[in-house]
């Protein structure tokens, strides 16, 4: 099995926590002579970066969060001159203002390393050809994707996102070997597939990169048994850096974090303290080597667990959990706690439905409801109104079972729901509207 930095990613402990210290310092350094909010954050808790000593001493920092990117809009997180950046990305802006992050060279270089890292740990060699089916232009997942599997020599087809005509005709045409989308866009292509009588698993798909959002290992399951590949998780984000900073080996048990170039925590989401090794809670980030935006203790808003137990691959560093859904997509329900990730995986173990729902939270007089709207297979799906109030009744009392809270199942015939070319919608809450 291949490494692609085999130093970095076999560091001892020892070896590991000295190169973090030292990095650590510089970013802190770097934060603190651009006078940007977190050095005055810092300020009023009485620290400076001389004051800290070693990894124990992160837990004093206070932490940052995607509101300091949108209080300091547009170029307010900025460290380093404008003249030199080279390039500059943003987020979609879909929960509120969208957040833009630099890169220098030197971000831009050690991006490529990263994306290169996690693709040579899911399988990718120089003889691979990737059709990289994920936006490009602010959105930070095509061209990350694209200057990491470049680095290791892969053949790349720039198709971007959507245009699922183009998308099968390139597959067919050029036969590439790796497939790089969000899970959901890969579902769509299947689908899209078998109602033009195109058999993906015929061709010469080996490797699947997904990541951009949460998705179920009953969601993986589909897409390898659909498409004949192995898929794989990964992980980033772009006030962070973008894809790059955690990714799945061809063994699927974990994301090895990079982490000489990121010191990643878990936290309680309501009270912000450390959780221990195996415990869900949010993940933080620390960049270490990063230029143009450093952050220090990020609070990603990401729900995940960690651990330190050695990989089969030979990579010592820490893995995490594949997201198991984000800090604000919880849904309180009749003051039962609801993620989407729960109800997808609930879902999927029902035979007959579709990996293609929605669920819809609405307030009722003083309560509130959880509607879950959901496809059938064409199998499953018939006229007779008798059957399919059957099968409703099934469905909603599995997702009783799974959730601890009812939900009325609303089914769908095959196709009725939207499909998405980028990160999928999959809550609508009305209660606000």
């Amino acid at each position: 099995m291949r490494i692609w930095d085999e130093r970095m990613e076999t560091l001892s402990g020892e070896e590991l926590e000295e190169l973090q210290v030292e990095r650590l310092r510089r970013t802190l350094e770097r934060v603190w002579g651009a006078r940007t909010a977190y050095r005055s954050r810092m300020e009023e808790a009485g620290l400076s970066p001389d004051r800290v000593a070693g990894i124990q001493d992160l837990a004093e920092l206070p932490f940052s969060e995607k509101q300091d990117f949108r209080d300091g809009y547009p170029l307010g997180m900025l460290a380093v001159p404008l003249g030199e950046v080279l390039r500059l990305h943003a987020s979609s802006g879909t929960t509120g203002t969208r957040t833009i992050v630099g890169y220098t060279a030197g971000d831009l270089q050690v991006w490529a390393e990263l994306v290169a890292r996690l693709a040579t740990a899911a399988g990718v060699t120089p003889s691979d050809v990737a059709q990289i089916a994920l936006s490009y232009g602010l959105f930070t997942g095509g061209f990350g994707l694209h200057y990491g599997l470049e680095r290791i020599g892969a053949t790349v087809i720039p198709a971007s996102g959507g245009n699922t005509e183009l998308q099968l005709s390139l597959i067919g045409e050029l036969g590439p070997t790796v497939l790089v989308s969000t899970p959901t866009y890969a579902l769509h292509l299947t689908e899209a597939a078998r109602d033009r009588g195109i058999d993906l698993r015929a061709g010469g798909l080996r490797l699947g990169l997904f990541g951009a959002e949460p998705w179920s290992e009953g969601i993986r399951e589909r897409i390898e048994a659909d498409m004949g590949i192995l898929a794989t998780d990964n992980y980033g984000l772009s006030e962070v850096l973008g894809p790059g900073v955690a990714g799945e080996c061809e063994f699927k048990d974990g994301m090895h974090i990079a982490e000489d170039h990121f010191i990643a925590e878990v936290i309680d989401p309501a009270t912000g303290k450390p959780l221990g090794e195996g415990k869900p809670g949010e993940l933080v980030l620390t960049t270490l080597t990063r230029e143009a935006v450093p952050v220090v203790r990020f609070r990603t808003g990401d729900l995940t667990t960690m651990t330190r137990e050695r990989c089969r691959c030979g990579r010592k560093n820490a893995r995490m959990s594949r997201v198991l859904g984000r800090v604000d997509d919880m849904l309180i329900i009749r003051g039962v706690n609801v993620y989407p990730s729960q109800v997808e995986r609930a879902l999927l173990q029902v035979e007959g439905v579709e990996p293609h729902y929605l669920i819809v939270v609405d307030r009722r007089g003083e309560l509130d409801t959880l509607e879950v709207w959901v496809e059938v297979s064409e199998s499953v799906f018939s006229d007779d109104t008798r059957l399919m109030k059957e099968f409703e009744r099934t469905v909603e009392s599995h997702l009783k079972t799974a959730l601890n809270v009812r939900a009325i199942v609303r089914l769908k015939e095959p196709k009725a729901l939207e499909r998405s070319v980028g990160k999928a919608r999959r809550v609508v809450d009305r209660r606000d509207i």
